[in-house]
């Protein structure tokens, strides 16, 4: 694939009050914000020659930032299935640091003014920089390398430990790309020590400049952090290292090999760090992890923008108001979504006053810490605030163009709920549930309108979790369909569409894999051996934990429903009920240990599968239930069902999508 090269063009300023003038070189690939600067050979070479050029004329500083929006995303991506040597993989790496270095070693002070955008390499560069300004504008900023597969290897790994210490640079390098590669604000990146300044985009590059200015006069002293190298640095790594074992149980190479790396920082020359990194690269470029993260990548990047399938958004109707039954947590966490992306007013309701009240104080709560945390300006806050409202009516509805109902799952309660809203909304408002596993079918069968009812299936925590399956009803319209998609997208959800099948995607793969866990639990296989036997995929959770995440009431719930539907396959844990009626919420107790009572109920254990026989049979369990999931049309293509698992369950990037990982094993 042909690079999109990302020029450094260069040109001379006048500051006010500067002697001289400064350089500044700005990343553009010639192209809009959608697609942002990376960094090929060509691109690398482009920087190099705008830097020594800018050297030349003896500037007063050298300054680098980005096209509007974006800095720069790091290196391209698409340009790594041309790399079929270690030789080959090894001079990237090199070439990023020999420019890169100009930077850091410059006799001439230099700056990253970022802009927009900065990720990987893009964010590295800045690392090379003497001084940073960023712009409060900047969308993400992120070393999202372990989330593929790889390490921050153009000097991260050496230079964001010895800038903010390890403790930090651990957050940044390796929690934050395995938490769904979570990125940055510039207010975190100013807390952290990354940002020396921040600036409003409206007049960033004016007070950036200004600001270099007063810096290179000695009018302003930036200060910096004093970083222990000492024994304790080694202490920090080490503690990452059991947080990692205990998050993927070695099942990835490249955090691991991050934190050798970042350990090494401590002690080494930047020269032999860089070197040891550009080693690390080598190895990790050429591994199945690597292929397996970009693939996973690619889906979330591009597949997950384009779902399969979809109407276009624009054909949608407008909303301009919603509301939404129910007033405990899930519905609160669906007004406050609402509220915040689509600044619509949005009202609750439920069965009395006191419900209301907690549900609307929830959310009012919720902006007053996204306040406390900086995210979000007291102004704004307000504002949110007051678009947030609770009535004891559904009267409350009539001029709402969408409803969502959060109520319990039960689905005469449901379709009583829709029946409700039906004599009370206009006819051109949605009607939309978040069910987890019921017939939204079912649900509208008896509304005269019916082709307006959509599935709106959010995750649980719902401000986090990216993914959102939009399910499409048997006579669910286009222009309702279209609306949902446009709403999803307005909320930053990725979605895929799915057809109006038990439990969907996510859940329904989640139930046959637990049910094999559970069965084999009631077997009489330890609990220990059961919850380690899949520690070798590297999941984000251990099954018994995530039973107690989700909880066993709606877990036994969920089950039964797909017991209903295909009885042959989804068995209904009879100790899983007895667990549940005992009040129990979880398997282990707040320190990690078995809950005693666990034992009573599942009595002594003898018997049932190994751990690799387990494993076997809960991979078998999910490869036959994708085959008949694929053959049922419940998703457009398997890649859907990847993108799924991977935003809905945390299935690893490092394992590439669910249905090529099946197919390595033999089972798809």
């Amino acid at each position: 694939m042909t690079e999109v090269v990302t020029k450094a063009i260069l040109r001379f300023v006048s500051v006010p009050g500067l002697d001289g003038k400064a350089a500044l070189i700005t990343l553009d690939n010639g192209l809009d914000y959608r697609k942002p600067n990376t960094f090929g050979a060509e691109g690398l070479a482009s920087l190099s020659e705008a830097f020594d050029a800018a050297v030349a004329e003896n500037p007063a500083f050298i300054a680098v930032t980005g096209k509007p929006y974006i800095f720069s995303v790091g290196a391209d991506l698409t340009g790594m299935p041309q790399v079929t040597s270690r030789e080959q993989a090894l001079e990237i790496g090199r070439l990023g640091h020999r420019v890169f270095a100009k930077f850091k070693n410059s006799a001439v002070p230099t700056f990253a003014f970022v802009n927009g955008a900065a990720m990987g390499g893009g964010l590295e560069l800045t690392l090379h920089c003497h001084y940073r300004s960023i712009s409060y504008g900047a969308a993400a900023l992120a070393l999202p390398e372990c989330f593929l597969g790889l390490v921050p290897g153009w000097g991260g790994t050496q230079l964001l430990p010895n800038l903010i210490g390890p403790a930090n640079a651990a957050k940044v390098i390796i929690e934050n790309p395995l938490s769904q590669n979570r990125m940055l604000k510039p207010a975190d990146a100013k807390k952290l020590g990354i940002a020396d300044v921040l600036f409003q985009p409206a007049e960033f590059l004016e007070r950036s400049l200004a600001w270099a200015a007063s810096v290179v006069k000695g009018e302003t002293t930036v200060e910096r952090a004093e970083i222990d190298r000492g024994p304790a640095w080694s202490a920090v790594i080490s503690y990452a290292r059991g947080l990692l074992d205990e998050k993927l149980h070695g099942a990835a190479p490249a955090p691991y090999r991050a934190l050798d790396l970042m350990e090494l920082a401590r002690t080494a020359s930047f020269a032999d760090g860089t070197a040891a990194e550009d080693e690390a690269l080598a190895d990790l470029i050429a591994s199945p992890e690597l292929q397996n993260g970009l693939y996973s990548f690619d889906l979330v990047q591009r597949r997950a923008k384009r779902p399969a399938g979809a109407p276009d958004p624009d054909d949608g109707r407008d909303v301009n108001k919603v509301g939404v039954v129910g007033a405990g947590l899930m519905a609160s966490q669906l007004a406050l979504l609402f509220a915040r992306r689509l600044e619509v007013p949005v009202i609750l309701t439920d069965l009395d006053q006191e419900r209301v009240d907690r549900g609307v104080g929830y959310v009012h709560a919720e902006i007053d810490k996204l306040v406390a945390k900086g995210r979000l300006a007291e102004s704004k806050a307000a504002k949110l605030r007051g678009l947030v409202s609770g009535s004891v009516s559904k009267e409350a509805f009539a001029d709402a163009d969408l409803v969502i109902e959060a109520v319990f799952e039960n689905l005469a309660v449901k379709k009583q709920v829709f029946a409700e809203l039906e004599a009370v909304v206009s006819e051109q408002c949605i009607l939309a549930t978040n069910t987890s596993s019921l017939s939204v079918t079912e649900m509208a069968a008896d509304l005269k309108h019916p082709e307006r009812v959509v599935g709106l299936h959010f995750f649980n925590p719902v401000a986090v979790m990216p993914l959102l399956e939009i399910v499409r009803a048997e006579k669910t319209d286009e222009e309702s369909l279209a609306t949902a998609f446009a709403v999803g997208k307005a909320l930053k959800k990725s979605c895929v569409l799915v057809a109006d099948a038990p439990a969907f995607v996510v859940n329904r793969l989640l139930t046959r894999f637990l049910g094999e866990i559970l069965g084999a639990v009631e077997e009489g296989t330890d609990f220990a051996v059961a919850d380690q036997s899949v520690d070798a995929l590297g999941m984000p959770m251990r099954p018994l934990t995530l039973v107690g995440l989700v909880g066993p009431a709606v877990a036994l719930h969920v089950a039964e429903t797909l017991h209903e539907a295909f009885p042959d396959r989804f068995k209904v844990s009879s100790k899983l009920g007895e667990l549940v009626k005992s009040g129990l919420t979880a398997f282990y107790t707040a320190d990690g240990e078995l809950d005693p009572r666990v034992t009573e109920i599942y009595g002594p254990r003898e018997g049932g599968p190994t751990g690799e026989e387990l494993k076997e049979r809960a991979l078998g369990a999910l490869a036959e239930e994708i085959r008949l999931m694929l053959a049922e049309g419940v998703v457009a293509d398997a890649k859907d069902i990847d993108l799924c698992m991977i935003l809905g369950a945390g299935w690893p990037f490092h394992l590439g999508g669910i249905t090529p990982y099946l197919a390595r094993q033999g089972k798809l």
